[in-house]
């Protein structure tokens, strides 16, 4: 490969980092994830189980499916988060009014879990908010529901 050709590629790389909305998004979001997770550290759950702790508390028992949608991820994603709650019996799963649904519900153990994590949890949004400023978080958080609403719109049109 010559050096014109090499140079090019390394350009359309860059540009490809630089504005890719996937490959941002995916690494700042490994970054606020790691950082939440450093500050629940002593609660001994990880961000990725704590919201679904709160949401449970929020909902009361829902549906695995309900609780994928609510939390935007995956059913795998999500049963592999559910089984170590499971296993630590911050959660139950059981079965439904229609077998084929499995509910969640939150536990005792597990209400207490997302208490005691919510401090620490408010720690970690604080120091964010405060690093960001309020009103830039604000306009963020707004602009990541755009995101999510035009990649969900997008991905209908593709689909027709």
């Amino acid at each position: 490969m010559d050096q014109r050709t090499r140079g090019s590629r390394r350009a359309k790389a860059a540009d490809v980092a630089a504005t890719c909305a996937c490959f941002n998004i995916r690494k700042a979001t490994r970054a606020v994830t790691q950082f939440y997770d450093d500050v629940l550290r002593p609660s001994d759950l990880r961000t990725t189980q704590f919201t679904l702790l709160v949401l449970l508390q929020g909902n009361g028992p829902m549906s695995i499916n309900s609780l994928a949608e609510a939390a935007g991820t995956d059913r795998t994603t999500l049963t592999r988060n559910l089984a170590i709650l499971e296993q630590r019996r911050l959660v139950r799963i059981r079965s439904g009014a229609d077998a084929r649904v499995r509910v969640v519900e939150l536990t005792i153990a597990g209400d207490e879990a997302a208490v005691t994590a919510l401090p620490l949890w408010q720690k970690a949004q604080s120091q964010v908010a405060a690093n960001m400023g309020h009103n830039r978080l604000t306009r963020l958080l707004s602009d990541l529901s755009a995101v999510v609403g035009a990649v969900e719109d997008g991905s209908t049109n593709l689909a027709s």
